[in-house]
């Protein structure tokens, strides 16, 4: 006999386990569907981020750069240390530890909300009901569903010239589990997932060379801080080379030939492990039956509206499975609307204007909103302010003088069209432009908001007070409009 749910989630990552939180908030009885293993072979929610993604990536850029900080800034601090060194296995210790925490943590939250965790693979078939096999039985059930969420995410795009073997060749997932540390590093891509694997390992001693098939670097980045960025990466030893597009790769058992084209010459580079970090794509392959009709686009990513409805009456998409950033939150607040779709019967469209986006190197990247390069190209007509960490007291005061906050305003209203920051906390910082620009502020707005001193987030009032050249730290220069 099939059992009867209000909703049945398939996947529980950031978009899935959200939603289901949110569906057994609002009273609905709720499934949810993983497929997840440990390296235990144990079943763990989170999905790729919080497992083998986000987290994990996260757990060892802090602590190699607290190695490198130790290395080079402690000193100048007055503090005086014997000779460091890495453990690594410590630090995948300490990493595999806050990765059960908090899977562990969301584990907690689906008992207490009486959410039907099921361990194993799910399929959508017609009629709302969902084929659910377990990683322990033999066989399948038939779950009935009056709503399907599909949440299965993504996984790491492949590349023919250089095939996975998992020992010298390994994908993102494989890069965060490296044993000891690979004297020679080659990354395929240098997009966001490139350069913070490439900063960790370049960090505990790695020689890194990232080879990036287009002719920008970070194109999707406003330039001005892409190009600070740059500057920044290589003086860290960070070797990027642009328009290298890899042809093929041989594997012995010592090491990775890498055979690339840049222009109209060939070049090798050879590693001793090769890092393919291409980006990511829809996981949608055996998620369905072909009889159920659901659309996917030609890229697979599941069709839906604006509300993250797809064509099949009662099912969702959300997350990495359909349009938009592969990011974990926006998958969150996409579970977190249809959920409420779902109960309550209002549908709300996410927002996707003003995300807001992070690399989490030092320094970290963060923006949200249009660039300038995009917005003089829409014919907008821009007013640009922008302020150097260098000339903030608390930067200085923790050695974070790197980077600036760039803030972008329409010339004839002063809304917020954009802010793009490069430097010590982006990624906490950027909330505030996000909030802004959400209730439609104007860089009035920020410039007469008054900041605590000394405090990063100075940098930011003193950008905006730089759009109609105030700034009052820095020296004034003609703006551009």
């Amino acid at each position: 006999m099939s059992e009867r749910y209000d909703v049945v989630i398939i996947g529980a990552g950031p978009a899935g386990y959200v939603a289901a939180i949110r569906c057994a908030q609002l009273g609905l009885r709720t499934a949810c569907i993983d497929k997840w293993l440990s390296p235990e072979g144990k079943p763990s929610l989170g999905g790729t981020c919080l497992n083998a993604g986000c987290v994990s990536s996260k757990a060892l850029l802090d602590s190699s750069e607290l190695y490198q900080r130790a290395q080079t800034e402690l000193t100048e601090h007055g503090i005086q240390v014997a000779q460091v060194s890495v453990d690594l296995a410590a630090m995948q210790a300490r990493k595999s530890r806050l990765v059960h925490r908090l899977t562990a943590n969301i584990a907690t939250l689906f008992e207490d909300y009486q959410i039907k965790w099921l361990p194993g693979h799910g399929r959508l078939l017609e009629n709302n009901r969902v084929e659910f096999t377990s990683h322990e039985a033999d066989g399948s059930q038939i779950l009935e569903a009056k709503n399907v969420i599909l949440a299965s995410g993504s996984r790491p795009m492949e590349l023919e010239a250089a095939p996975i073997d998992g020992e010298r060749i390994v994908d993102s997932t494989g890069a965060l589990s490296f044993q000891e540390v690979p004297r020679r590093l080659g990354i395929i891509g240098a997009g966001v997932i490139g350069v913070e694997l490439g900063s960790i390992w370049s960090r505990l001693g790695a020689k890194v060379t990232l080879l990036e098939a287009r002719d920008e670097f970070l194109p999707m980045v406003d330039k001005t801080i892409s190009q600070e960025a740059h500057k920044r990466f290589q003086q860290q030893g960070l070797e990027v080379r642009l328009g290298a597009r890899v042809i093929s790769t041989r594997v012995t058992s010592k090491q990775v030939t890498v055979h690339y084209q840049s222009g109209e010459e060939e070049h090798e580079l050879k590693v001793d492990k090769l890092i393919v970090a291409v980006g990511r794509q829809p996981y949608s392959e055996h998620l369905f039956a072909l009889e159920t009709g659901l659309l996917l686009d030609e890229r697979g990513f599941i069709h839906v509206d604006e509300y993250g409805v797809t064509n099949l009456p009662g099912v969702y998409a959300i997350g990495d499975v359909v349009r938009g950033p592969m990011l974990a939150h926006k998958g969150s607040q996409e579970g977190i609307a249809v959920a409420e779709a779902i109960a309550q019967g209002k549908e709300t469209a996410v927002k996707r204007d003003n995300i807001p986006w992070v690399i989490y190197t030092e320094p970290e990247i963060a923006w949200t909103g249009r660039t300038e390069e995009a917005l003089r190209d829409a014919g907008i007509k821009v007013r640009v302010g922008t302020f150097p960490f260098a000339a903030s007291a608390r930067a200085n005061a923790m050695d974070g003088t790197a980077g600036l906050v760039k803030v972008v305003a329409d010339a004839n209203t002063d809304q917020l069209l954009g802010v793009h920051i490069i430097g010590p906390w982006a990624s906490e910082l950027i909330a505030e432009a996000v909030l802004a620009m959400e209730f439609a502020a104007s860089s009035e707005d920020l410039a007469r908001t008054i900041h605590a001193y000394p405090s990063l987030a100075e940098a930011l009032h003193e950008a905006a007070l730089d759009v109609d050249n105030r700034a009052l730290h820095v020296v004034r220069q003609r703006k551009r409009t």
